[in-house]
């Protein structure tokens, strides 16, 4: 068995130290508190491992050191942290010759790095954001992989999504990718830690919620008629055995793809994250974050509502099986702005000989929509339920679009259903429009250096709620890879312009007034 290297070294002579009680000893460049207590040497960090105030200047009571600056307290004794988070190092040490010795050995990498990892899901209970920070920096520093943390992260409360995956799943494939085009320390550590924050603000002191165990041999009809039936177990058996079998993601795309636009499903979410899959999934690499994630969007399907059938939406059906992909009547993108969701999807099934042709159009009047949305209807106090419309409703429409022709570009039968879910967007949001709205203050000579420059620095966004935060970047990071995908589109002007307008228009995102008003009239009509 190899032992240890010890690194003895002479800090302080016991005399002096008995004297003064305290003393800080700077070696090595670390700073280090020693204290005589009770005919003993105790040695720790004197930089007190929450925000890094001294410790020299806490209180001592028995072998139980209070940092006085946020009552932090420390068992010197057994090292444990009984009040606060951080584990706060400790050193050994012993009196030779009069003179006090420290063993100033680290600790080994592997168990810096385990210690590391275990002191990240720590954090989770009570979203000690600034710690989770700290602990990917201690991760990093013990030669490990930042990314660990996240795949960490994912195995540890991914069965704690109770309907399943959330947007804390696509954001986090926007994050790592963002986080790959960065050489800047300070950066890749923000976007990183705003995956695992998500993930774990999702979950928060949830209870585990277990997937079903069976495996069964992939079949991809065999999982999209799963999800359309609401048989969560069946269609995890399937995932089990898919990656059992050793499938990638990109063995199972297209069975996700089917079913995620197999309805306009949960306002577009199933869609948007079934897209954002691969990047998240290749950037980690991993066959466990793998099943993990997949089994979470699987849920999220399971629990997904079908807009397509309730009345608003109801026109969608009969326009799906009207469609023959031989329509020319192509419409332009001002005929796609305004109109029900029946006209729009009219418009857009009289030009099915060419999908490309319509997607332009439709995005380009999506992006039209989110650069006119009427903000009064945001802070509308006496409107009903379903006039509840707010700004992030209206990014779902580009951020929607841009995974659809995603997945239709691989997969190109699924054009019909996404072309048409665009226009239940498009139907829906036309009612709550501004034609008359100034464009000018947010046209940019260089739409896509705008679009960059919202990237450039979207991880300091300010902002507490992880939706708010998702929505900016989703929305920022979709409108970018379709300027750089298709920079001749007519669609990148209008949407460089709505996003300078989103990002720099107010999100009223909590309505008391609105609230009380809406419950008081739905009460008043309950049988």
């Amino acid at each position: 068995m190899k032992t240890k290297m010890q690194d003895w070294q002479p800090v302080a002579t016991a005399e002096a130290l008995q004297e003064a009680g305290r003393l800080v000893v700077k070696i090595n460049g670390k700073q280090i508190l020693l204290l005589w207590q009770d005919g003993q040497v105790l040695a720790c960090n004197n930089r007190c491992p929450h925000e890094g105030y001294p410790l020299s200047e806490g209180d001592v009571s028995g072998c139980v050191l209070t940092c006085n600056w946020h009552n932090w307290k420390f068992d010197l004794d057994s090292g444990e942290t009984l009040v606060g988070g951080d584990k706060l190092r400790r050193f050994p040490t012993r009196i030779v010759a009069g003179q006090v010795e420290l063993d100033l050995t680290d600790p080994p990498a592997d168990a810096a790095i385990a210690q590391a990892l275990d002191n990240i899901t720590d954090c989770f209970d009570r979203h000690e954001y600034d710690r989770i920070a700290r602990e990917l920096a201690r991760l990093m520093k013990a030669g490990g992989d930042p990314l660990d943390g996240f795949r960490r992260t994912i195995a540890r409360v991914g069965d704690r999504f109770e309907y399943g995956a959330t947007h804390a799943l696509p954001a986090a494939a926007d994050w790592l990718s963002l986080r790959g085009e960065t050489q800047d320390a300070v950066r890749q550590l923000g976007m990183l830690t705003e995956c695992i924050g998500h993930f774990a603000w999702d979950t928060r002191r949830e209870p585990a919620f277990p997937y079903p165990a069976g495996v069964s041999g992939w079949d991809e009809d065999a999982y999209v008629a799963a999800v359309e039936a609401e048989d969560e177990a069946s269609a995890c058996s399937l995932i089990r055995g898919a990656v059992a079998d050793g499938l990638t993601w990109s063995g199972m795309e297209r069975g996700f793809a089917r079913a995620a636009l197999a309805h306009y499903a949960d306002f577009g979410h199933s869609a948007i994250y079934t897209y954002k899959m691969r990047a998240l999934t290749e950037a980690l690499g991993d066959r466990e974050s793998l099943l993990m994630l997949c089994l979470m969007l699987t849920r999220s399907f399971i629990y997904a509502s079908r807009e397509d059938l309730i009345p608003e939406f109801r026109a969608y059906g009969k326009a799906l099986k009207a469609w023959d992909g031989q329509g020319i009547a192509y419409p332009n993108s001002e005929s796609l702005r305004t109109g029900s969701v029946r006209e729009i999807l009219e418009r857009l099934g009289s030009g099915s000989k060419d999908p490309i042709a319509l997607y332009d159009a439709a995005m380009a009047a999506g992006a039209w929509q989110l650069l006119h949305f009427d903000l009064d209807w945001q802070d509308k106090t006496d409107s009903s339920i379903a006039q509840s419309v707010g700004w992030l409703d209206f990014t779902h429409t580009l951020t929607f679009g841009n995974a659809v022709r995603k997945l239709a570009e691989r997969y190109p039968d699924l054009w019909p259903q996404g072309l048409l879910q665009i226009g239940c967007f498009l139907g829906r949001n036309s009612g709550f429009t501004d034609p008359d709205s100034d464009e000018a203050p947010w046209r940019s000579n260089d739409p896509l250096g705008a679009v960059q420059q919202a990237l450039s620095g979207v991880e300091d966004h300010g902002k507490f709620e992880y939706i708010v935060s998702s929505h900016l970047l989703k929305l920022s990071y979709a409108i970018r890879e379709e300027m750089r995908e298709r920079p001749e589109s007519q669609f990148n002007a209008l949407a460089a312009a709505a996003l300078r307008r989103f990002l720099a228009s107010p999100l009223k995102r909590k309505h008391v007034q609105r609230t009380a008003y809406q419950a008081l009239n739905f009460v008043q009509a309950e049988g």
